[in-house]
């Protein structure tokens, strides 16, 4: 199960998120769940030359406290994947937290207190029906979490008369706290707004009487997928990986698309709707689930420990922590270990956020290079350079084999204000950029175009893209504010080339191992097309470092050119325009000036 350590951004006192992780009610014959596996940090591709992108939007001095300000080499051996996993030590911080937010803890109790007495002064009337009893007949029990249990039902009336359906019964005198209350009010909204999609658990109703909460759902009979994993040796052929992580991408674009994100991905909370081989895969357990604006960072250390990305042990993450976890998960179906591991909690945390992953040992020389690119890619420890659920489900592994439907992808409409709030310089860069894209990396930003409905002259509008979001989304007014501010700018319409330059994530190209040779391809279509002489009085106008040589030529230039791209990329990262000033030189080589050369000016406004 996964554990909430931290505080809510939404909530102004001192929080972690109680874990309403019961067996969810879709889970049919699940225990409590073992403690998650391990997480060790992902290898980044190699640092390009480029000295002024930053590997963490965090200064190291804003963690002081963070377990990742241990040393550690690299991740301890690991064994196979077998269960139960060994309980892990409770990081003391982690604790600390706990006890602040539930009460008094005894050094020798469980993290997370298992109840107590109900606190008076709590409202707990949810407004939900009381005629539970007179439509459902509870049944056995078929998991238990820490806050209350899952049953099979039967329902005695109504569309599903006859029919078996899960509930969740969440005893109140566990809701000791005003958060706990409003974890279990989320919880319903999310699952009650997270409807239509073939992967996800299906939610029917919410009751309430004195004594418990009951949240009914689709009974999933196929068990977990940790099971299927451990029943088949510890790991998944490839092209059976690739079928599971097809289903897993498209529930997490489809709710990211909601402004959801899960906060708790792992392989206990997927679960077969039957013990077929071919079965439908469901997620389940949305109690650490939360809302998310696309320009919005989460603070509360949510999730289980060997799947928790490093943003969120640095307190400022969204919806790219699911998409760590996913790689996670890729990365135990396919080799059948942990790619982080440690035998205490604090441990794991230091591993997620200073070791990398190998992908060395058998069997991953055996298994192809587009799906340890698959991997490597979702696992990036700068969550800027991570995937997206859209993106990931258009990479040449998983859409090599099946068709792939996608969803809008919210980045779109993020790097889309941001290329609208930039200068006529800086579009230029970027579409000498986008047209150095190769046909793989096209492919995502046609789909993306396609969804949004071009007319017959193919082309785009800001109302398009409004239009587009109001079909495939569920109206969360989170999402639809953000869409507002973007359709409220007086912009023209796009055609299938700006459309490109403009929703190209910089920040990703630069974690790709060929960025390099991109921004030297774009550097020589930008020159060619005359812009050299307006560059150099920008970049100088700028403070941008450019040294010239006997002959004139500015040597650099071409650093200066991809500084171009530097706004854009904190634009689109933090949806707002702002520019800061950080004094470094900027060299697209390291000579040293030789006779002659003059140093124009040092430093470089971001």
């Amino acid at each position: 199960m996964g554990l909430c350590y931290g505080k809510s951004a939404a909530v102004q006192e001192p929080a972690v998120a109680e874990e309403n992780n019961l067996a969810d009610g879709a889970a049919a014959g699940r225990g409590d769940d073992p403690p998650a596996s391990p997480v060790k940090a992902p290898r980044t591709p190699k640092q390009a030359k480029f000295s002024f992108y930053l590997p963490s939007p965090l200064p190291p001095s804003s963690y002081k406290g963070s377990p990742g300000n241990s040393s550690v080499a690299s991740t301890p051996a690991r064994g196979g994947l077998k269960r139960p996993f060994p309980p892990p030590s409770p990081a003391k911080h982690i604790r600390a937290l706990l006890a602040r937010r539930h009460g008094s803890v005894k050094p020798n109790e469980a993290s997370i207190p298992e109840g107590g007495e109900p606190d008076l002064g709590l409202d707990k009337s949810f407004g939900y029906s009381r005629h539970f009893a007179a439509k459902y007949d509870l049944g056995r029990e078929v998991g238990r979490g820490h806050f209350g249990f899952t049953c099979a039902a039967k329902c005695k009336k109504g569309e599903l008369k006859g029919e078996d359906v899960a509930v969740k019964v969440i005893p109140k005198a566990k809701m000791t706290t005003a958060i706990a209350i409003e974890d279990v009010r989320r919880e319903v909204r999310i699952l009650s707004s997270l409807t239509g999609h073939s992967n996800l658990v299906q939610f029917y109703d919410a009751f309430e009487d004195e004594e418990n909460v009951y949240v009914v759902m689709e009974l999933c009979k196929g068990g977990e997928l940790l099971d299927r994993i451990l029943a088949r040796g510890g790991k998944y052929p490839e092209e059976d990986a690739k079928v599971v992580i097809h289903q897993i991408l498209s529930v997490a674009s489809f709710c990211h698309l909601q402004g959801v994100v899960h906060r708790d991905l792992k392989p206990e909370n997927f679960l077969f709707m039957s013990k077929d081989e071919n079965s439908a895969l469901k997620a389940i357990d949305f109690g650490l689930s939360d809302f998310v604006k696309p320009d919005e960072r989460l603070n509360d250390i949510v999730g289980s420990a060997y799947y928790v990305a490093p943003e969120v042990l640095h307190r400022s993450y969204g919806t790219e922590a699911d998409m760590w976890s996913i790689g996670v998960i890729a990365y135990i179906l396919l080799c059948g270990s942990r790619p982080f591991w440690a035998r205490t909690e604090s441990g794991i945390f230091r591993v997620v956020l200073k070791a990398e992953p190998s992908f060395d040992e058998i069997p991953w020389p055996t298994i192809s290079a587009e799906a340890k690119d698959f991997v490597r890619r979702l696992l990036n420890k700068d969550y800027r350079k991570r995937m997206t659920a859209a993106q990931a489900l258009c990479h040449p592994w998983i859409r090599g084999t099946q068709e792939v439907n996608t969803n809008l992808d919210m980045i779109i409409y993020r790097l889309m204000r941001a290329y609208i709030s930039s200068s006529s310089l800086r579009k230029s860069a970027l579409r000498a950029l986008a047209k150095t894209l190769t046909t793989d990396q096209l492919f995502y930003l046609r789909e993306q175009f396609t969804l949004l409905g071009p007319n017959k002259s193919g082309h785009i509008s800001l109302q398009n893209m409004k239009a587009a979001l109001m079909k495939n989304s569920s109206g969360d007014s989170r999402i639809l504010d953000f869409v507002n501010s973007i359709c409220n700018i007086q912009y023209g319409k796009f055609d299938f080339e700006e459309f490109s330059a403009a929703a190209v994530s910089v920040y990703q190209m630069e974690g790709l191992e060929t960025w390099e040779q991109h921004a030297q391809q774009a550097y020589e279509l930008f020159d060619k097309e005359g812009n050299r002489p307006i560059v150099i009085e920008e970049l100088a106008s700028r403070n941008v470092q450019i040294w010239f040589g006997k002959n004139g030529k500015a040597k650099g230039f071409e650093a200066g050119f991809v500084c171009l791209f530097v706004p854009v990329m904190q634009l689109c990262d933090f949806g707002i325009l702002t520019t800061r000033r950080i004094r470094r030189p900027l060299m697209y080589n390291d000579g040293a000036l030789g006779k002659g050369e003059k140093l124009m000016s040092v430093g470089v406004d971001l």
